[in-house]
């Protein structure tokens, strides 16, 4: 546990993203004081975590860097984060089943924050398996074929994948694979979008 008085460690990280932010413009602190409004000792100060800025005092700094006012936080660690590990041949097998259809995948991956979910699944497509379902959703879809061949629909347009083929689109129109060329297809998918 630090010894740091409340709210020291936040000071410090804004100080450190302010002099990386200054840095990688190769602004000095002088010409960053000259630009936000904010005297040269002070920007020093913050930098150096000494002190806790003002709302104000970071709006002026932030525009003086051209960059959004949460770009001075980014160096601020949360109490949390998740990751997820999974090794080869491993994940939470599940099976979808839709109307004349069932198909078989592994979920790799899912996070959900407030701003973000994510999710990652490796999908096996059998040919006699029935029809495959399409979907309509929100944010975007990546899809690369591991092995086999399919026809992938989006929108009005139809596509082959094949091994090693890959195609990124926005989920918000009709997207899915629709038919399966060879015995058995097998495909990996993420999915990112706003909660």
């Amino acid at each position: 546990m630090s010894d740091d008085p409340p709210g020291r460690k936040i000071d410090r990280a804004i100080g450190a993203s302010l002099k990386e932010l200054r840095r990688q413009r190769g602004q000095s602190a002088r010409v960053l004081a000259d630009q936000s409004g904010i005297s040269a000792a002070m920007v020093s100060r913050i930098e150096n975590g000494l002190v806790s800025p003002s709302i104000g005092t970071l709006e002026a700094l932030a525009q003086a860097l051209e960059v959004p006012i949460v770009s001075l936080f980014r160096e601020a660690q949360t109490d949390h984060t998740d990751y997820t590990l999974v090794r080869h041949g491993e994940g939470l097998k599940s099976t979808r089943i839709a109307e004349g259809h069932s198909h078989e995948y592994v979920n790799l991956a899912m996070h959900a924050r407030k701003d973000l979910r994510f999710q990652a699944r490796q999908v096996t497509l059998l040919k006699d398996g029935g029809p495959p379902p399409t979907y309509v959703g929100h944010g975007v879809v990546f899809v690369q074929a591991l092995s086999g061949e399919a026809v992938y629909r989006y929108g009005q347009n139809l596509i082959t994948l094949r091994e090693g083929d890959s195609i990124s689109v926005d989920a918000e129109l009709n997207h899915g694979f629709v038919d399966v060329l060879t015995p058995e297809f097998t495909f990996l998918t993420v999915q990112a979008e706003r909660p």
